[in-house]
């Protein structure tokens, strides 16, 4: 089952995002600001995370600036309600693969999870999966981007599933 998070201040958003997805056969899991979002970020995997751009405190452009530089690689859209070229820019830039504008039709976010988990299904998407391969490609793709840091615990463990050790 593929499992979504949806980071939005505002409960009935939440809400609306989660039944939308629910009848889809998704798992949703929600937070309602940028810290429970990183907290689950780090805790569990995800293969999308809907991130609204505005909310109090850390906004999603922030939030999503702050995951990519620990390593997260969970993909993300930004939702807005607001229409901001800057900040669709910025969004790019920063590895959303959407920028969309609220509101949002159960029906169109419907067809762009699909699209976007179609697109990065478990052999393209990074991972936290426990085997060799996946961590492997992880580390290597995070050294590609230049996040060492972020990628020496998953070398750690595929050398551990390489070698046997626990």
């Amino acid at each position: 089952m593929k499992r979504i998070l949806v980071v939005d201040d505002e409960p009935n958003v939440r809400l609306n995002y989660r039944i939308t997805l629910d009848v889809e056969g998704y798992e949703v899991k929600e937070a309602s600001d940028a810290k429970e979002a990183i907290q689950l970020l780090h805790d569990e995997l995800f293969d999308l995370a809907i991130l609204d751009l505005r909310m109090p405190g850390t906004d999603g452009l922030e939030l999503l600036r702050l995951i990519r530089e620990e390593g997260v690689p969970t993909p993300a859209v930004i939702i807005t309600a607001y229409s901001d070229v800057p900040n669709a820019v910025r969004a790019m830039k920063l590895g959303a693969i959407d920028f969309l504008q609220k509101p949002l039709r159960p029906a169109e976010l419907r067809t762009v999870v699909s699209e976007i988990i179609g697109r990065h299904d478990e052999s393209t998407q990074l991972t936290y999966r426990s085997d060799f391969d996946a961590h492997l490609t992880t580390a290597k793709r995070l050294i590609n981007i230049g996040n060492f840091d972020a990628a020496r615990p998953y070398l750690v463990r595929a050398l551990e599933q390489f070698t046997g050790s626990v």
